[in-house]
């Protein structure tokens, strides 16, 4: 019975540090929360109390940029998971080991441990698409602010700087660059609070853009480089992708074309590694436009070619009307069954069924 209740006793206290670093950790007092769960995780016996608090500094070294660590600490909460015989435990374990891997840019890594889980739940996935319609774009992290402000009174700051900064991102591609400011600044405030990186840098590239969207490429080129210097720190690759294609726009701006070639050939180089197609075909839609404008034809085909070729591979085109998607900003839709099409064409073909995999349903989906 002493055994039991020592038992019962060491649940009990792990369950009160746990909350005594969300507590700390919510009140942006970041390290003295990472201490709290460190003891806790070299002195708990529990092992579903070693989970959860391994959990919680997966999250917290991922906010704050710390991918390695993120990484290290999802290893030791798998083979925690492993010990658990919980197959919940072990989906959760292996989701972590895959968003470590995706801030990491390991992404046949993240694909396989996503499988994993996907394996273990039966679930099925449901993509995502990097369009351009604006619109639609903007509605969502709006809503996510709108129920920030009805109902977030105790949760974290997060969701509301994560939300401020999707919707400058959309507000800018919509020309509502006043707005963007804004949203992006009280974004950079709350990550600059709790010590944000990742998001610090996703808001000085978003400052960035904005200044080059009014074309004060003097004020944005600072700015891009204060982004490239934090994503170069913590390993994010994608976002130097971003950095290097909106430094050479600036420099197409300024018409110094071979510059421009230059950051977009380190761009290249990037997304070769990591295979982001959607990187290449930004960056080869930028040499089409510059090749065109120095009037070399061989380049300008051979970047024509290769933009139609990732357009294909990644099936960003319409599957009514054939156009491509993503090269100017148009109402989107997509369908349950994951195809997805411009809204004109859905609205004007009166199909019962999707056009190509010939689903009854047609119950709008979201992209």
């Amino acid at each position: 019975m002493r055994l039991f209740n020592a038992w019962e006793m060491g649940q009990d206290q792990t369950k009160q540090q746990i909350e005594k670093g969300l507590h700390l950790y919510q009140s942006n007092q970041t390290e003295k929360a990472l201490q709290v769960w460190m003891r806790v995780l070299e002195k708990s016996a529990d092992p579903a109390g070693r989970f959860r608090v391994l959990g919680c500094l997966i999250t917290a070294h991922a906010e704050m940029g710390r991918y390695k660590d993120m990484l290290k600490f999802a290893v030791v909460q798998i083979d925690t998971a492993r010990e658990l015989e919980d197959p919940n435990y072990l989906t959760e374990g292996y989701l972590n080991l895959a968003r470590s891997n995706e801030k990491l840019c390991e992404f046949q890594k993240t694909i396989s441990y996503c499988k994993t889980c996907l394996n273990m739940q039966g679930t099925t996935v449901s993509p995502q698409l990097n369009g351009q319609d604006y619109e639609k774009a903007l509605f969502f992290p709006c809503k996510a602010a709108e129920l920030v402000n009805d109902y977030g009174a105790g949760w974290s700051l997060k969701y509301r700087a994560m939300s401020q900064y999707h919707m400058a991102v959309a507000y800018r591609k919509l020309g509502r660059l006043a707005d963007a400011m804004d949203c992006c600044e009280e974004s950079m405030k709350i990550a600059l609070q709790h010590g944000d990186r990742p998001l610090q840098a996703l808001c000085l590239l978003c400052f960035a853009d904005i200044h080059r969207s009014r074309r004060d490429v003097q004020t944005a080129f600072p700015r891009y480089d204060s982004a490239m210097s934090i994503m170069t720190e913590i390993g994010n690759r994608l976002g130097q992708i971003q950095v290097l294609l909106g430094v050479a726009k600036c420099w197409m701006i300024q018409k110094e074309l071979d510059k421009a070639l230059e950051s977009i050939e380190k761009a290249q180089e990037l997304a070769e590694g990591l295979g982001n197609k959607l990187g290449l075909l930004k960056l080869h839609c930028l040499c089409e436009r510059i090749y065109r404008t120095k009037g070399q034809q061989r380049e300008l085909r051979d970047h024509v070619v290769k933009f139609h070729e990732c357009v294909e591979e990644m099936e960003l085109y319409c599957g009514m009307c054939g156009e491509s998607i993503g090269e100017k900003n148009n109402q989107l839709q997509a369908l349950p069954c994951s195809h997805f099409f411009h809204l004109k064409c859905l609205q004007t073909n009166g199909t019962r069924g999707c056009p190509n995999c010939r689903r009854l349903s047609v119950k709008p989906g979201y992209v």
